[in-house]
């Protein structure tokens, strides 16, 4: 979509890594006319962003902790996405069961009331109390004798953050910006004692080179470390990472449900997606490289026990496959589930920018918030229009329920136009599949698609069913060898390594 990295291009500002937030800077400081690169070692939104809960929210479980600034901070942003994203984030309604124990219901109640004052410019309904036989027949799959009723709220879905990601990356792309996908930092330029650019590694040729900008931001998530180690040398840790854990089950709920664990009391959720039950999560400190996280069997039967009391069906309902992510917190001490989701932003180094921590929700006004910090330091007067402005596919007139809509947006039409152009491509990519092999071509032409996995699992959906895409792998990897002229060895090559990872991601089951 853009052109390579020049050798000797100057940038406004390097941003290293491509996740949500990253993204989200990316396009912000593209808008506002600053000149922008965006380097990703792996491929966009394929880190935390795609290991996320997949809910836009306030984080009703923060308010025990009185984080009300988080609190809303992110019911704004959800407000925000609706408007900008429509065909990405979508309302959800959340079955709150409240416990028979008088003082826990008043507890919950009380909780009920603030969250929607903290959401006072909401479009979406308030709160409401089902009694016990409502409940029994919203939701039937809970077991309903355990409750006297329960609240009825909402907040939001987005069915594919990973998609989130790359729009935001399209339109910074399409505002100037240079995004390149697996490249990676591996070291640091400096001149005068100010970090002016950084040395990058492409993954997939070894090639070095260098990046200048008169200001880098470390963007890298649970990577952030790692990547501050290579060019600014910190004292000490920053971030602390936390492993996360959801199962994709078969579906045995109606309504997303909001429980606290039956072991510990923690906040776990069983939330319709992509057809599934998607159980989640854990929140465990995690030290290894954020690349390697799987699940456990452990992970998987403590969401298990945790929700069975409540949801039996949980025990007896197939689980297809697992997904691990990796949190990036701002360091601090107490239970990995206690510490604040609150992100922070530092420039205590010159010519360096740090965002440590932050939630997929809030991912747009940090990315704000990063802007405004780097035009104080260039003394550039642009101002931020990303909470007005839609994504790429955000046309709301334009947004309809189609398979391909529902994917791309307003964009939609230009997948099909590929398709009437060429009958071959309007074919589907395996029988019962909606998908078609020109979503592929287009993939791999307008956004960064690479590797066979960048499109299962972050282009379309394929890799969100329960086979996770295998039965079409073999069309995918033609379309692509065509395409980006692969050899037939790196053709099966990239079938066998989608495969092997989708069979590490149901060894936990």
């Amino acid at each position: 979509m853009t052109e390579p990295l020049g050798e000797t291009a100057l940038f406004d500002l390097v941003i290293v890594g491509g996740g949500i937030i990253g993204a989200g800077i990316a396009r912000d400081a593209a808008l506002r006319g600053l000149t922008v690169a965006l380097i990703e070692k792996h491929d966009l939104g394929s880190g935390t962003t795609s290991g996320s809960t997949r809910l836009i929210h306030g984080g009703l479980r923060y308010l025990a902790s009185a984080d009300f600034r988080l609190v809303r901070m992110d019911m704004r942003e959800r407000e925000t996405l609706l408007r900008i994203a429509p065909h990405l984030v979508k309302p959800l309604p959340f079955l709150l069961p409240l416990p028979k124990r008088r003082f826990g219901r008043l507890r919950l109640r009380i909780g009920m009331h603030l969250y929607d004052a903290l959401s006072y410019d909401k479009t979406l309904p308030s709160h409401r109390i089902v009694s016990p036989d409502e409940l029994s027949r919203v939701e039937p799959s809970l077991d309903a004798t355990r409750f006297h009723g329960a609240a009825l709220f909402y907040d939001c879905q987005v069915h594919s953050p990973e998609r989130l990601t790359l729009e935001n990356a399209i339109d910074a792309a399409e505002h100037g910006a240079v995004v390149q996908t697996y490249t990676e930092a591996v070291g640091a330029i400096h001149d005068g004692g100010r970090l002016t650019g950084v040395k990058v590694r492409e993954v997939l040729t070894g090639r070095e080179r260098e990046i200048r900008g008169r200001l880098v931001v470390n963007a890298a998530g649970p990577w952030f470390d790692r990547v501050a180690g290579r060019i600014d040398h910190p004292k000490q840790p920053r971030v602390r990472t936390t492993k996360g854990v959801h199962v994709a089950c078969e579906p045995f709920t109606n309504s997303a449900v909001f429980l606290e664990s039956a072991i510990d009391g923690r906040a776990v959720f069983a939330i319709p997606w992509a057809g599934h039950t998607w159980l989640g999560t854990t929140d465990t400190d995690f030290e290894d490289d954020p690349a390697t996280a799987m699940a456990t069997a452990d992970e998987v039967q403590y969401l298990v026990d945790s929700v069975a009391p409540y949801l039996p069906a949980a025990r007896t309902a197939q689980k297809y496959w697992t997904r691990a992510g990796v949190r990036a917190l701002a360091r601090a001490d107490g239970s990995a589930s206690a510490v604040s989701r609150m992100h922070r932003i530092a420039a205590d180094a010159p010519g360096l920018v740090s965002v440590i921590g932050g939630k997929l929700t809030g991912y747009r006004a940090i990315a704000e918030e990063v802007v405004d910090a780097v035009c104080r330091q260039l003394g550039h007067a642009g101002r931020s229009s990303t909470a007005v402005t839609p994504l790429p596919g955000g046309d709301p007139e334009r947004c309809g329920p189609e398979t391909l809509e529902a994917i791309y947006g307003a964009r939609a039409s230009r997948v099909r136009a590929l398709a009437e152009a060429d009958p071959a491509l309007a074919q589907p990519l395996a029988p019962g599949y909606p998908d078609i092999a020109a979503q592929v071509v287009y993939a791999v032409r307008h956004e960064w698609c690479t590797r066979l996995e960048d499109f299962v699992d972050r282009r379309s959906y394929l890799g969100f069913r329960p086979d996770r895409g295998e039965a079409a792998l073999a069309d995918i990897s033609r379309v692509m060898a065509r395409e980006l002229g692969w050899s037939e060895e790196r053709r099966r090559t990239e079938h066998d390594a989608h495969v092997t990872r989708a069979a590490r991601e149901r060894e936990a089951l």
